[in-house]
């Protein structure tokens, strides 16, 4: 599907273009690893760690031999421990979350999800018994290396500096949500000052619209348990708007409630972990102009800042954008979105709400100039 127009869904299947009527709609389009650029990280060997986990788990192949991961996010750990039960045996983390935090956050995660927070535990004492190198509150300054990744440069807590052979970094900063489609479908959105992050406003249902709903972590991080309720909620609630809302079966009213609660609870616990794994919010900021911040369009932080200051009036970040072209490459700014929304809100001294957000546009992901073509005419 690369976009949504009225209530009709465009599809590019095996090379062709067709058309999909709906009256109802689920998306379920998951989430994003969230990545704040760094110098270096164009090399070839640098991954996300949702990419090191899809290496992984679809093409049973390492990212690297020795493999570093960095960044804030659970996923760290989780990733850690399948490469190593996959045989991978130099393996070493770099947790840029300060350690305060996760003590913080500790007790909000073990009440709102015992469960998760046990598995949590159980990953760092896998880890531990496969003497994994834990870095913890330090740093990603740079990548390094020529025609590929060599090492990568971080500080430490105490300021000092570490280089760190390796040939494949996977880092990333937790998720955001996937909202192109849902955007285009009529969703509007509201900014998680938490969370740092845009999110598309529902109702305890995934209802964001008429004839619209939204399940899984396109709509809220909640992880894959959540995911699946949300959807099976979404669902139900699809099911009674058809039916005219004629009054829901007592059994199907209680199990909504119930998925209302488990689906709550696991939000929740995305919640807390959001304090656990904070995002280094002067990341941006301290990038040096010669980084690149697109890759897709090789733009770098000192040409954003210069877009930033010729900009009169408010600076908004589809703006920037437009002067740079920031955004306008083949991942369509899922990758150095975040970075330009925080660079420009640091540049210009406004919050993360005030600039604003990249503003969906079709095609949500690239298409064949061909298949744009319906009998004979341009689509």
């Amino acid at each position: 599907v690369w976009g949504v127009f009225a209530n009709q869904l465009e599809i590019l299947r095996e090379g062709a273009h067709e058309s999909l009527r709906f009256d109802q709609l689920m998306i379920a389009t998951g989430a994003t690893d969230r990545i704040l650029a760094i110098p270096g990280w164009e090399l070839p060997g640098v991954f996300s760690l949702g990419g090191a986990q899809v290496a992984l788990k679809q093409h049973s192949s390492f990212i690297g031999r020795r493999v570093v991961l960095a960044g804030a996010s659970p996923l760290l750990y989780l990733a850690a421990a399948q490469y190593l039960r996959m045989g991978a045996c130099d393996v070493t983390i770099v947790d840029t979350a300060p350690p305060a935090a996760k003590w913080r956050a500790a007790l909000g995660m073990a009440l709102s999800s015992p469960a998760t927070s046990l598995e949590g535990l159980g990953l760092l004492l896998e880890l531990a018994r496969h003497k994994v190198r834990r870095i913890k509150g330090a740093r990603l300054v740079r990548a390094v290396g020529l025609n590929r990744l060599e090492a990568i440069e971080i500080r430490h807590r105490g300021g000092n500096l570490e280089t760190i052979d390796c040939d494949a970094l996977a880092f990333g900063y937790g998720l955001r949500p996937e909202t192109q489609l849902a955007e285009l479908a009529g969703a509007r959105f509201r900014f998680d000052a938490a969370l740092r992050n845009w999110f598309p406003v529902i109702d305890r249902d995934g209802c964001a619209g008429d004839g619209l709903w939204l399940a899984g972590d396109g709509a809220l991080t909640g992880g894959r348990v959540a995911a699946a309720l949300s959807g099976r909620l979404a669902a139900l609630s699809m099911i009674e708007k058809r039916q005219n809302h004629v009054a829901r079966q007592p059994s199907s009213g209680r199990e909504a409630a119930r998925l209302r609660r488990k689906v709550g609870r696991l939000r929740q616990f995305q919640a807390h972990l959001a304090i656990a794994f904070p995002m280094p919010e002067d990341a941006a900021s301290a990038l040096p102009d010669d980084a690149i911040v697109c890759r897709c369009e090789r733009i770098t932080a000192g040409e954003v800042r210069a877009a930033v200051a010729a900009v009169a009036g408010p600076v908004e970040i589809n703006r920037v954008k437009a002067v740079t072209r920031c955004g306008m490459g083949r991942c369509q700014g899922r990758f150095c979105g975040p970075t330009l929304q925080e660079l420009t809100a640091a540049t210009c001294g406004a919050s993360l709400a005030d600039v604003g957000r990249l503003r969906a546009q079709a095609p949500v992901r690239p298409i064949p100039v061909a298949s744009a073509v319906v009998d004979g005419t341009e689509g």
